[in-house]
């Protein structure tokens, strides 16, 4: 029986109408499980800690040449639902656009690449090649059991791409503009200073951590961490919220918190700023007499896959397709490639991003099949 392509403008329907809040796996894995095994495509639900993540490989392990696609069908919440003018799960086609949560981030991106996987091996199956999709459900969360589950199942179990392409949503206004090629790290920290309480009109008889944590957010949003690298725009740091939960005008409170976020380059490590603002934290303490506190979390470290035979690769299909030439960037937050980047070269590229995490969320339908087309132009060059 010959071989039908697959709609990847159907596909994303079926996948924007499964309600796939992180960490719900709302129906969008069982899909493509049933759609790949259908394919020829052998397939393990790698689960943990209560997420849902899906392994898909087709061709032999010991294969020359194995390609990898990732991505995620677990979306954002929904934010202010009466404000959204479309039914966020319902799919529907107007405007030339397909609405929903996820339609951008990234369940189009998911079925493009599922759709041209499944076409490639049925129309041109590679000699002693294979693919590899992994696809979770913890993107948008911790991440803790997404990804990274399915890459210690993978190592556990023999399992290696080659190369890997993400399929996030990368460009800013066009289809074809942008290539990641690498992301910045990212950190936030919570910063707790206590004092000592007391009334308003006698100050001298407390210790306002106020002011300390004034001095403390200005000369961390004040410093230039650095002005940027080979591949990288300089490092930010945004203070993104600073609170005593003090109702009362007369009294001095005890205690003032703030969280910063800083978005860092490979000038930078994890470990460098959190010395960083452990030094600044301490020089408060010192000069206000309070107490401090701080935890850190490192989200991820910035990477690099540098520019060579698999960002050319990807820049070769899209400017064939697209008649634009990809602008190679490390831009943007933070993806799973952070975590795919120990295991194999990566690079992202997917569709316009404008609308992802948005109200009204929203993919021109129009080129839904044409990233289909760009990712089976690769898999068609990679195993050439």
């Amino acid at each position: 029986m010959p071989h039908s392509p697959v709609d990847p403008i159907a596909l994303t329907t079926d996948l924007v109408r499964c309600p796939s809040v992180t960490p719900e796996e709302g129906g969008a894995l069982v899909l493509l499980e049933k759609l790949l095994t259908d394919a020829g495509f052998d397939c393990t639900r790698v689960d943990r800690g209560g997420v849902s993540n899906l392994f898909a490989r087709w061709g032999d392990k010991d294969a020359a040449r194995t390609f990898g696609f990732n991505g995620h069908t677990d979306v954002v919440p929904l934010g202010d639902e009466a404000a959204w003018t479309m039914p966020p799960f319902g799919a529907e086609q107007k405007d030339g656009f397909l609405w929903g949560r996820g339609a951008t981030d990234m369940k189009s991106g998911v079925a493009a690449y599922v759709a041209a996987a499944i076409d490639f091996v049925h129309t041109t199956p590679p000699k002693n090649g294979a693919l590899i999709l992994t696809i979770t459900g913890d993107e948008e969360g911790d991440a803790v059991d997404g990804t990274a589950a399915l890459l210690d199942w993978m190592q556990e179990n023999g399992e290696a791409m080659d190369h890997c392409l993400v399929g996030e949503p990368t460009c800013p206004d066009e289809l074809g503009q942008m290539i990641k090629i690498g992301r910045r790290g990212s950190l936030t920290a919570w910063i707790t200073l206590t004092g000592e309480q007391g009334h308003a009109a006698y100050p001298h008889r407390a210790n306002n951590p106020l002011p300390a944590m004034a001095r403390l957010i200005d000369r961390l949003s004040s410093h230039e961490l650095d002005q940027g690298t080979e591949h990288f725009d300089a490092s930010t740091l945004a203070a993104v919220t600073i609170d005593t939960g003090n109702p009362a005008t007369n009294v001095i409170p005890a205690q003032c918190r703030a969280t910063v976020n800083i978005r860092f380059n490979d000038a930078h490590s994890g470990a460098s700023l959190t010395d960083w603002l452990q030094y600044e934290l301490d020089r408060v303490t010192q000069e206000f007499g309070v107490k401090a506190e701080m935890e850190v979390k490192i989200s991820g470290e910035s990477f690099l896959t540098p520019p060579g035979d698999l960002s050319d690769l990807v820049s070769k299909a899209v400017q064939a397709e697209t008649n634009m030439t990809p602008e190679l960037s490390t831009t943007g937050g933070t993806s799973d490639a952070r975590f795919i980047k120990d295991h194999c070269p990566v690079v992202e590229f997917g569709l316009v991003g404008k609308t992802m995490h948005q109200v009204d969320e929203r993919v021109e339908v129009a080129l839904i099949p044409r990233l289909k087309t760009i990712y089976g132009r690769i898999l068609r060059d990679y195993f050439a």
